[in-house]
């Protein structure tokens, strides 16, 4: 997973709301194309909160299909535990390699609620599991520890850019546990992860356009930081403060730009809402410019 950038696929509905396959099988089709290191289906960006079993069985299936086998599956799944199992069977059926558990639902627990809500799903469930800290999940090294124990639970991605606790914990796990830079708009980070152990990171960039994704990734582990600079400065920060102007921004603004270079994976689903006319304005705008600093087209 950390030789190419990890892609979090959009889902793709009709106008009317309803699950488009046809539609994400070809999408997923191109993003798998493009080299991910590993592709996750239903996961915050493809809005995993907002799909019923059935069209989730669809997304993991399709990908899976599309996959092949040439780059891992990994499905979200999430809510309690015992909503979590159900996605993660489905999953386990429709072929998928692993899943990321995203953080739970309203409410706040303790370290050791934390630790067992692992523990419940690694209990029924033979695939691999990646947990998710964001929000209100924040694991301490010490539940870090007792989650690596868990034979199944394989790795952490991290969506709190809090470097101290991230290095104390990376240092606290077993040398082959996987950490993963899980930041809104990852690269951003990248090299800040990078020093604390964490050089593998997701991309929301990659589901709208992995021409400037890839090209950032590559420049990224070839030290060229003259490349890195120009796509921070000139495409990835207006990015982020484009996001920034609405919440929801960071899946909604990146389903709009899809749509913008005509790719079908139609509107976000309630509670999200599509960007204003002038916020698609200016992200029409940032994108042609950021296409052209990878020499590719809208």
């Amino acid at each position: 997973m950390v030789d190419g950038v990890l892609s979090f696929p959009l889902t793709s509905f009709h106008d009317d709301g309803s699950l488009d396959p046809d539609g994400f099988r070809a999408y997923v089709a191109e993003r798998i194309a493009t080299g991910p290191g590993a592709v996750f289906p239903a996961c915050g960006t493809g809005e995993f909160f907002s799909l019923d079993e059935d069209e989730y069985r669809q997304v993991v299936t399709i990908t899976v299909e599309e996959a092949g086998g040439r780059v891992p599956v990994v499905a979200g799944i999430g809510y309690g535990w015992a909503q979590a199992v159900r996605f993660a069977r489905i999953a386990e059926e429709a072929g998928a390699d692993a899943l990321l558990v995203l953080p739970h639902y309203l409410v706040t627990a303790p370290q050791d609620g934390l630790v067992a809500q692992l523990e419940q799903i690694a209990a029924r469930t033979r695939l691999p599991l990646i947990a998710y800290q964001r929000g209100q999940v924040a694991f301490s090294v010490g539940s870090l520890k007792r989650i690596a124990d868990i034979p199944t639970v394989v790795g952490l991605k991290d969506g709190h850019s809090d470097l101290d606790r991230l290095q104390r914990l990376t240092l606290a796990a077993p040398e082959d546990f996987l950490f993963f830079n899980g930041a809104a708009t990852a690269e951003i980070q990248a090299r800040a992860y990078a020093t604390v152990g964490v050089p593998a990171y997701s991309s929301a960039v990659h589901a709208f356009a992995p021409e400037i994704a890839n090209a950032f990734f590559t420049a990224f582990q070839g030290g060229d930081d003259g490349t890195v600079d120009k796509l921070l400065r000139d495409f990835y920060v207006p990015l982020v403060e484009l996001r920034d102007r609405v919440p929801g921004y960071a899946v909604s603004l990146v389903k709009a730009a899809a749509r913008l270079r005509g790719i079908p994976v139609g509107p976000v689903r309630a509670p999200l809402t599509d960007p204003s006319a002038a916020d698609l304005a200016d992200l029409e705008l940032l994108l042609t410019a950021g296409l052209d600093l990878v020499e590719a087209a809208l």
